[in-house]
């Protein structure tokens, strides 16, 4: 009977290890995978049972939770969503999160190591942290100003402060609210249904993540290609343009909008003053595809790596062209194309004397307390051109404001220098014509720029003539200049 009673114990130690070594197994090595599956509502139910962290616009939060007494307890507000929506995108118990929401997930739903007073911590009593906040460098005024001025129409406003990179203003129109879809619901999924079905696509970051053909503003950057490789010998050297020009290997011939410019041979100076269609199709074929290319990447064209810290649409300028293409190209046109961002990004780098800083949204993260959890902190994405050339563009899109097409966005007490433009839109260039104004502006005795800024109308009611930007867009850009150089911060913190 002992003998029996010995096989039966060591069977059952031997049973117990192997429940001991499965239970480790499942524990440890496992874990990830069952917290990750998407049958396991118990992480899901864990993240929605405190308040989300919050993001600030200078200082005041711009999004809350509320306690819903269900098993995903809080969900998401918004203040003002429609308003602050292509900042902070939306966060959904039912669709996940996008743009701020979701670059800046761990802090604000309290998951990253980082919130923790202790390290590791976290990882190893299984707990979590209070959900910290994220720090926008959004200015108030600057973002309502850009939001009203708008009104409802569809396209979009960028603005940045040239020397330190800092987004001050991100604006699309037409826009809705977050809060719509952030519960379980039926009302979230029916307005979600809506909102995708809706032909004006409201949910669509038209600031970040829709590219343009930038037209005339444009010419911002072929004139910088021009100067940077001694195409042109200085601002007022006459260019030995003809009008119209014939493009390179072809029989076609392109006509300046605006009958009265004087566009043959003129200079540069007042080729971009009055916008000579001619004359910059003309220059971008003598600085060459090679050089084009380069100076346009400069400016950020081509990079599928921009993060805000969302991801930015690419902007394009074609690296494989033929000359006629090129002359296209070099005006805006062609498959050159821009988000509003990437073109407050050129007016930013030539507001500060040729040197383009790293656009971003959040300037830090902090605990639920306040405490300084990370700091984005001022880089230099490019040295787009010389500080020389880019004092010749400032004074050329200053003649522009002054003397030319974009007076409306003149600012009292304050230098603005600015390009408009007008691009073509649909098949044939048959549709509405999208109004484009880019400009920086330094209040008197301030000691540099304190603000870049694109603005895009894609509805504007204008002709083709360069003018319409001005007509459009250029209030649109002047509203939110005042609004920052008014501004008694304008980090936006």
């Amino acid at each position: 009977m002992t003998k029996y009673i010995r096989r039966a114990s060591v069977f059952c130690l031997v049973l117990l290890v192997a429940l001991l070594v499965n239970a480790a197994r499942v524990q440890v090595f496992q874990a990830p995978s069952l917290d990750d599956n998407s049958a396991n509502r118990r992480s899901t139910i864990a993240r929605y049972d405190q308040p989300r962290g919050n993001i600030l616009v200078q200082g005041k939060p711009v999004t809350g939770s509320k306690d819903t007494g269900q098993s995903l307890r809080y969900e998401r507000t918004y203040t003002n969503g429609p308003l602050y929506s292509p900042v902070t995108g939306y966060a959904s118990q039912t669709y996940g999160t996008t743009f701020v929401e979701s670059a800046e997930d761990d802090i604000l739903s309290g998951t990253d190591p980082m919130l923790s007073p202790i390290p590791f911590w976290d990882e190893i009593s299984r707990t979590q942290e209070p959900g910290g906040n994220a720090v926008t460098t959004i200015n108030a005024a600057a973002q309502q100003a850009a939001y009203s001025g708008l009104g409802g129409k569809k396209g979009a406003v960028a603005a940045i402060d040239p020397s330190t990179g800092k987004i001050l203003a991100l604006v699309s129109a037409p826009s809705y609210d977050p809060g719509d879809i952030s519960g379980t619901g039926s009302s979230a999924t029916d307005a979600w249904a809506r909102l995708n079905a809706d032909p004006d696509q409201p949910m669509l970051n038209r600031a970040i993540r829709q590219t343009y053909p930038p037209g005339s503003t444009f010419k911002i950057v072929t004139a910088a290609a021009a100067l940077e490789n001694n195409v042109v010998n200085g601002v007022d050297t006459p260019t030995d343009t003809p009008s119209p020009y014939t493009l390179p290997g072809t029989t076609t011939q392109l006509t300046n909008e605006n009958p009265n410019a004087a566009c043959e041979n003129a200079t540069l100076e007042y080729a971009l003053r009055v916008s000579c269609n001619t004359v910059f199709a003309n220059l971008g074929v003598q600085v060459g595809l090679s050089d084009m290319v380069k100076t346009s990447e400069n400016f950020g064209f081509n990079d599928t790596g921009l993060r805000i810290p969302m991801t930015a649409a690419k902007s394009n300028f074609d690296t494989d062209m033929n000359k006629s293409q090129l002359a296209l190209s070099s005006i805006g046109q062609y498959d050159t194309a821009a988000t509003p961002l990437q073109m407050a990004m050129v007016a930013g780098a030539v507001a500060n004397g040729g040197t383009l800083m790293s656009p971003h949204l959040v300037d830090r993260t902090t605990t639920s307390d306040g405490d300084t959890v990370t700091t984005t902190g001022t880089k230099t994405y490019k040295q787009a051109m010389s500080p020389y050339t880019a004092t010749q563009l400032q004074q050329m899109m200053v003649d522009v404001v002054t003397q030319g097409t974009g007076a409306n966005a003149a600012i009292s007490g304050a230098t603005v220098g600015g390009k408009t433009g007008t691009a073509q839109n649909g098949v044939n260039n048959e549709g509405v014509p999208y109004a484009w104004f880019i400009s920086y502006a330094q209040a008197d005795g301030a000691s540099s720029p304190q603000v870049a800024v694109a603005v895009v109308v894609e509805d504007a009611e204008a002709n083709r003539a360069d003018i319409s930007g001005g007509g459009s867009a250029a209030p649109i850009a002047r509203a939110v200049m005042e609004a920052v150089l008014n501004s008694s911060d304008t980090n936006g913190n």
